[in-house]
């Protein structure tokens, strides 16, 4: 952390993935794991944050629940939430915020919204199905094949999110271009 400032933004993004949880969960299609808001977060975090600000605020948020706060969607908290079906999704968060993060910081102090999006539905998506999957064929005893196929019921709302993400990420930037992350790595580069 190279400042204040960079621990409140991190303390503001793990707050605002836990209150994306209020509205709780939709389980649909008789999946182990539940449609939430907070991917939303974690695309916020990572197209805002860049790489490591957005793995570290996702990860604050991932210990505060293994102590047993309820800031999953659902109020869901403790060991247990990592034992289950939906595990890998979260642990999926954390490099699916950094590779988000990653792919933004790379356009530049102006990234476009299509570059916004590309990197919410790569680390948002893509990353968080690779890790989610595989963990939910695992516990749910589902072959991997069906699974990949029960979780394709993600995938619109997951669209959406990415989409959401990618307009409200470019907004904040251009009102604040600090919340560019190229801008901020510039600014916090050791010389």
């Amino acid at each position: 952390m190279k400042n204040a400032g960079d621990l409140a933004r991190v303390s503001v993004f793990a707050a605002l993935i836990a209150v994306l949880g209020l509205p709780g969960t939709l389980n649909v299609f008789g999946n182990a794991v539940p449609i939430t808001l907070q991917t939303f977060g974690v695309m916020l975090a990572g197209a805002i944050l860049g790489t490591w600000r957005a793995a570290l605020a996702v990860t604050v948020l991932l210990v505060l629940v293994a102590v047993g706060l309820p800031l999953l969607a659902g109020g869901r908290g403790g060991l247990g939430v990592f034992a289950a079906a939906s595990a890998g999704y979260l642990i999926g968060w954390i490099p699916g915020a950094a590779v988000t993060g990653w792919i933004v910081q790379r356009g530049g102090r102006n990234p476009g919204i299509v570059r916004l999006l590309l990197a919410c539905v790569a680390g948002g998506i893509g990353v968080i199905y690779l890790c989610g999957v595989p963990v939910q064929a695992l516990v749910t005893g589902i072959p991997l094949g069906k699974t990949m196929l029960l979780s394709t019921v993600f995938l619109p709302g997951d669209l959406i999110k990415a989409v959401l993400a990618a307009f409200v990420a470019r907004g904040v930037q251009r009102a604040y271009p600090d919340a560019v992350p190229a801008t901020w790595q510039e600014r916090h580069t050791w010389r």
